[in-house]
């Protein structure tokens, strides 16, 4: 009897690593699947880059907020109810026309769960965690992102106790835009680094 259903592509070896591990420690009794789905909900959705967007939003809007924010991240992002595990010890560093910041984990993949969510797979990969050190003008190319020779440009290398949160420039066009509707020019990826905020035409992915 025939079926009508698509294959979905092969898993690649460490999908499969990962399956594997979880269904071993669910059988052992070690996790809980209903536990381990409510995290991975909370961080996907729940804890997001949303929140971090809201974060550069308010920061446009609220020159208090911002003041706050380059003084004391954690404290200032806490204001607005986005704290927990990996955000601890979070720095903001903001980008002007003169610096162009972007973030790396050189070691691992620390990152601030509380307003970016969970990192990107190219995030956590060696050639990026590299790269972005020793070409950080060359990986933002390959990103769309294009910087006049004049712009310096700032790696910051996240560790277990700092991560750090880039506030990407507001977009010329912006100045009449509410507040929710700047946050929708905010990515994730632009508040990674290797991005620039949308510009008001565009829609944040």
């Amino acid at each position: 009897m025939g079926h009508n259903h698509k294959h979905s592509a092969p898993l690649s070896d460490t999908v499969l690593r990962v399956k594997s591990l979880e269904s071993l420690l669910v059988e052992k009794g070690l996790v809980d699947t209903a536990g381990l789905d409510a995290l991975v909900e909370r961080y996907e959705h729940q804890v997001g880059p949303r929140n971090g967007a809201a974060v550069v939003a308010k920061s446009w809007v609220d020159p208090g907020f911002k003041e706050r924010l380059m003084k004391d991240a954690s404290a200032a992002i806490a204001e607005l109810g986005y704290s927990g595990a990996q955000g601890e010890e979070l720095v903001a560093v903001e980008n002007t026309d003169a610096v162009h910041n972007v973030v790396v984990c050189t070691l691992c993949s620390c990152y601030p769960w509380p307003v970016l969510g969970l990192p990107p797979v190219w995030y956590k990969s060696a050639p990026y965690r590299s790269r972005v050190v020793r070409e950080p003008r060359a990986v933002l190319k390959e990103f769309g992102t294009e910087l006049s020779a004049d712009t310096e440009v700032r790696v910051w290398d996240s560790t277990a106790e700092t991560r750090y949160l880039v506030i990407p420039q507001r977009p010329v066009g912006s100045e009449n835009m509410s507040e929710e509707a700047l946050a929708a020019l905010v990515s994730r990826d632009s508040m990674i680094g290797v991005t620039v905020a949308l510009n008001p035409t565009e829609e944040a992915a």
